[in-house]
Order: structure tokens, then C-alpha cells, then sequence
């Protein structure tokens, strides 16, 4: 009774959107630089210095990977002041470091909080997605389904053409079969070439971006940050992991997942309310980029709550020196 309680999600979601503004402020200079790394690393230290300013006990997630492999934001680490409220803490503080470092459509930061224990600790491995928007009833598109059968049961809720679907698939050599059949029944493909969170997250805005369904395997991290998100704005995501190896099948063991066969829904991957806030870097679909004028970065950032279903733009003129 008392863990929600003590989530005071309204209170904190201002703090988490200047975590998500400082990091992509910090990664402005980086903007088609071609350093992916620097652009990342910076990143991260300015979300990280901004978590330790929160009132709450944090402990990351979902973030930058495995503590030997990320030196600042790493599965594990504990951020915040400790005066607050415990919470788990997904992050990306960069998505795209590509996209940002040539200067592409679509880099975002982003980070969600929940209260302790309520985000599913996917290991460093990929996941097998699938998303849909919201006004759709549950299991009308599962990834038991063929590509095919996905569009087809799609484009039935809708009472439209396949033709009239579009699917947002990131463009991979291991997608190639899955684009062939998709395009075969008529749908049109929209193809990402990074940042599948924000691939996921243009689903539930069908009306502004175009994309009725997202299908391919990506990052399980991403998987849970993007179920975040629809747990905010609605709609469904399926995610089942993909092991390649021993390897990865023990770090599905050290984050305490047994059935690795399991197919996950929204509510399983993110089980309690919310908060969740993503920054532009570049512009995209769902978000402008940072805009650069002499002495000022004006970035603009959506901040969103479960809870409330709240969904708050903001726009912050920053002086710079």
C-alpha cells in the first residue's frame, strides 16, 4: 500500500524532465560531429549529475549495460540524494548516438522512474517487438502471428486495407524476410535505421506520425523503456527475449528471469504507474531537435504520467556562455 503512496509521481516528474533536458543539452555540441562516443559520454554525465540531485533512492535498471562494461549509469547503480522515495530507473541518455553524431532524424534522451520493483530487469540482450497504439482490444495482434497475419488482423480493427497500414521496422540484414513479407501484403514500411524507442513511441500517435504498428527485434533494454512509454500515451507491446548464446542466457539468469520463453505485455514489463520524459536531440516525428541561436539551446520536452494520462510538451530556452 505504502510504495505508491510514496511515489509522489507528480512531484517528481518535473525533476526527471530536466534530467532528459540536461543530457541532450550537454550532447548539443556533438551534433553531426561524427563522435558517437563523445556525444554519449556526455550524455550520461549530465544525466547522472542530475539524477544524484533528485530526493529519491534510485537504482538504475535499465541503463548504459553491465557495471564492467559502463563506468556511469550501469545496471545497478544507485542514483540520487537518498532522501526520497525508492524507485527503479530506465534510461537511455542518449538514443541515437548515430542519428546525433551525423546530425539524422530522431535522437532522443530518455529516462522513466517507477516505484522499486516495478520494471522488468531485461538483460543486455535482444528482444523480439511488437507494438500497436491504443483503441485496439487486447491480443488483436500477437507475436505468434506471421508479419502477415499481424497486418492482415490490423488492418481488420481499423475496417481498412492493408494498403492503408504503415509498419515501422528498423532496418537490419536480419529483417530483410520480415520486410519482404510485410511489403507483400500491400503495407508500407517506414524504415529506422537506430532508435527503436522512439520507433515504438510513434505508434501510439498514429494521427502525427503516420505508424499504425512496430514488429522487429531490437534491444531488450529499449524494449522496457518503450513499454514506459505506452504505458503513458496506451497501446500494447509484446516483447519475448532472444538468447544467441550460454552467454546471454546466464545474464537472463543474474536479472532472475527463468521462463526465457516468455512473451511479455506492457503491464508485465512496467507493473505500477509511471513517469517518463524524452528530450530531442535532432528532429524528428515526435519531437524537434535542439535549436541552437547565438547565446541560447532551446530544447523542447515531453514529459508524461501514467497515473494521470497526462501528456505535458515543454519548452525551455537555455542561456548559454
Amino acid at each position: 500500500m505504502t510504495r505508491s503512496i510514496d511515489f509522489n509521481d507528480r512531484m517528481l516528474s518535473l525533476g526527471l524532465a530536466r534530467v532528459a533536458e540536461q543530457a541532450a543539452i550537454a550532447s548539443a555540441d556533438y551534433i553531426g560531429r561524427g563522435d558517437e562516443k563523445a556525444a554519449d559520454q556526455a550524455a550520461v554525465n549530465a544525466m547522472r549529475e542530475q539524477l544524484n540531485k533528485l530526493d529519491i533512492s534510485g537504482v538504475v535498471v535499465i541503463g548504459e549495460g553491465e557495471r564492467d562494461e559502463a563506468p556511469m549509469l550501469y545496471i545497478g547503480e544507485e542514483v540520487g540524494n537518498g532522501n526520497g522515495p525508492g524507485v527503479d530507473i530506465a534510461l537511455d541518455p542518449l538514443e541515437g548516438t548515430t542519428l546525433t553524431a551525423k546530425d539524422m532524424p530522431n535522437a532522443l534522451t530518455v529516462i522513466a522512474m517507477g516505484p522499486r520493483g516495478t520494471m522488468l530487469h531485461a538483460p543486455d540482450v535482444y528482444m523480439d517487438k511488437l507494438a500497436i497504439g491504443p483503441g485496439y482490444e487486447p491480443g488483436v495482434v500477437t507475436l505468434d502471428m506471421t508479419p502477415t497475419e499481424r497486418v492482415e488482423a490490423l488492418a481488420a480493427a481499423r475496417n481498412c486495407r492493408t494498403r492503408d497500414i504503415t509498419v515501422c521496422i528498423l532496418e537490419r540484414p536480419r529483417h530483410e524476410d520480415m520486410i519482404s513479407e510485410v511489403r507483400a501484403t500491400g503495407a508500407g514500411i517506414r524504415l529506422i535505421t537506430d532508435g527503436d524507442v522512439a520507433g515504438v513511441m510513434h505508434c501510439a500517435d498514429r494521427q502525427v506520425t503516420g505508424i499504425d504498428m512496430y514488429m522487429g527485434s531490437g534491444g531488450a533494454p529499449e524494449g522496457v523503456l518503450a513499454a514506459a512509454a505506452l504505458k503513458c500515451m496506451g497501446g500494447q507491446i509484446f516483447g519475448r527475449l532472444l538468447f544467441r548464446n550460454d552467454d546471454e542466457r546466464a545474464r537472463a539468469a543474474k536479472a532472475g528471469i527463468t521462463d526465457l520463453d516468455k512473451i511479455y505485455t506492457r503491464d508485465e514489463m512496467v507493473t505500477d504507474n509511471v513517469i517518463f520524459a524524452a528530450t530531442g536531440v535532432t528532429s524528428g516525428s515526435l519531437l524537434p531537435g535542439i535549436k541552437r541561436e547565438v547565446g541560447y539551446l532551446t530544447t523542447e520536452t515531453i514529459l508524461m504520467r501514467s497515473k494521470t494520462g497526462s501528456v505535458r510538451r515543454m519548452v525551455y530556452r537555455n542561456p548559454v556562455h
